[in-house]
């Protein structure tokens, strides 16, 4: 998830929450909603700049290279 596109998802959600005032949904059951949500949104946006390695190894394959060096 890139930070450019965070003023997007708070104007989506300002919508979102707009309509869903306007169609007569309680205030407590958007709250409840939100409340259900957070944990799933705190990790996208937690974790969202992580995704872009590629799958590459990490200190394992680094590791091993080392010791394969030392033998030559």
């Amino acid at each position: 998830m890139k930070r450019q596109h965070l003023g997007l998802y708070a104007i989506a959600l300002a919508i979102l929450i707009v309509g869903l005032g306007l169609a007569g949904v309680p205030l407590a059951t958007m709250l409840l909603g939100l409340l259900v949500l957070a944990c799933p949104l705190m990790m996208m946006f937690m974790m969202g700049g992580h995704g872009g390695h590629g799958g590459r190894g990490g200190s394992d394959e680094q590791h091993h290279d080392h010791q394969g060096s030392g033998r030559s």
